[in-house]
């Protein structure tokens, strides 16, 4: 098995850093947290106390951060890898950033004969958990190849989307469609308790039929109960609508669904919801139907 590195041991990165463990991986982690550290520690993980630490000897080194400046911060910056990692090192970068940011890095990467596949993940903390993520990748047949056996020590559902970056662009069509979908189910929510309706009894109903989700079946009861505890946060949703919008901006196309979706996001985070779970959400629709 080849020798990995895993930067970034955040909510997603420390359960993703569990089951590469668990899959037989031998591994040093990186965090600039001193908090993530000592999680990982108490985790029994082997802990590095710099960049460079992580990644000397490593055959392979994982990725994941929160936003585009992180990874090209960590790869390309000053204080960053890329310079030291040798000629056929193969970077997974698993952090949701835009397409055009991954494919600038990769370019550079080539340079060094460093490989790059992004693979930004679907399936939130409960999939990195039980190791069930959904992932996308992008980047040569080659790099894909060598990175699969690592992929799937996280995931169940591990895709080829294409070149370099197409794995970033499922990941925004993903994500548009998450934040679509957690509109739409708060909506209805909120219809239905202003009529009087049993929200569990709709839930049910829902599931059986053709509005039947993921997110319904997930955060469904979440939404019910009023339980806005941290899962996938509001604040890093709102990124990757952000990240989506730019995307559709680029080619000029309207994407109405997307545009109320990022619109409501806002409005969470305008009330404070920002470090709360996607599902907080329903706050957004009690204020907008006088149902708080």
């Amino acid at each position: 098995m080849p020798a990995l590195a895993f930067i970034g041991a955040g909510v997603m990165g420390r359960p993703m850093i569990a089951n590469l463990r668990k899959a037989g991986f031998a591994l040093k982690a990186y965090d600039r947290s001193p908090a993530a550290l000592e999680n990982l520690r108490s985790d029994g993980v082997t802990v590095a106390d710099s960049l460079a630490a992580a990644v000397a000897g490593a055959d392979v080194v994982v990725t994941m951060l929160p936003d585009t400046p992180h990874v090209q911060s960590v790869l390309l910056g000053e204080d960053g890898i890329g310079t030291l990692l040798p000629t056929g090192t193969l970077v997974i970068d698993m952090s949701t950033i835009s397409a055009s940011g991954i494919r600038a890095i990769g370019q550079d990467l080539a340079s060094r004969g460093v490989d790059l596949v992004d693979a930004p993940v679907s399936g939130g903390v409960r999939g990195a958990i039980a190791g069930e993520l959904s992932i996308m990748c992008g980047g040569s047949p080659e790099a894909f190849a060598k990175a699969r056996p690592v992929l799937e020590g996280m995931g169940t559902t591990i895709i080829h989307a294409g070149d370099l970056g197409m794995g970033q662009v499922f990941k925004m069509c993903n994500q548009l469609m998450v934040g679509v979908h957690i509109q739409a189910m708060c909506e209805a929510f909120a219809l239905c308790r202003a009529q009087g309706g049993d929200l569990n009894l709709l839930r049910e109903t829902l599931m059986g039929g053709a509005a039947g989700s993921w997110m319904l079946e997930n955060l469904g009861p979440q939404v019910i109960a009023k339980d806005d505890s941290a899962g996938f946060r509001i604040d890093l949703q709102l990124k990757d609508l952000r990240l989506a919008g730019e995307a559709a901006f680029e080619k000029g196309l309207p994407l109405p669904g997307l545009a109320m979706a990022t619109s409501l996001y806002l409005e969470a985070r305008a009330h404070g919801e920002g470090s709360n779970g996607n599902q907080a959400m329903f706050r957004t629709y009690d204020r907008l139907t006088n149902q708080a």
